[in-house]
């Protein structure tokens, strides 16, 4: 499995207008080959922590694929755009590669 995580530190007074077009998303990604599934964490403390942006795919290579897809610009630019002021800096995606899964650790020891 192949996980990323977009790091978004957003301003107080831009968060529900933040959240609210996560909300409605295109949904393209949804559809993509490898797609496992998307969560966007609220942070705990919004005015110190970023909100975390993560989608979870089979492989590297479909990931790949949605951001070289023409889905990714049209999500991206059907996704709604706030002014620069919004953010606190660049966001920072990071990207892994799953190793051991815990969810998972009941399969594979049955097959011992």
């Amino acid at each position: 499995m192949f996980v990323t995580m977009n790091r978004i530190s957003v301003n107080l007074e831009y968060a529900r207008q933040f959240e609210e077009n996560f909300q409605r998303r295109a949904r393209l990604v949804d559809r993509m080959p490898g797609f496992i599934r998307n969560l966007v964490l609220r942070p705990a403390n919004p005015a110190e922590q970023p909100y975390m942006v993560m989608t979870f795919w089979e492989s590297r290579a479909h990931f790949e694929g949605w951001v070289n897809s023409p889905e990714f610009k049209e999500g991206h630019a059907r996704s709604g755009t706030l002014p620069r002021e919004a953010f606190r800096g660049h966001s920072q995606l990071e990207t892994y590669e799953v190793f051991t899964d815990s969810a998972e650790a009941p399969a594979q020891e049955a097959g011992r």
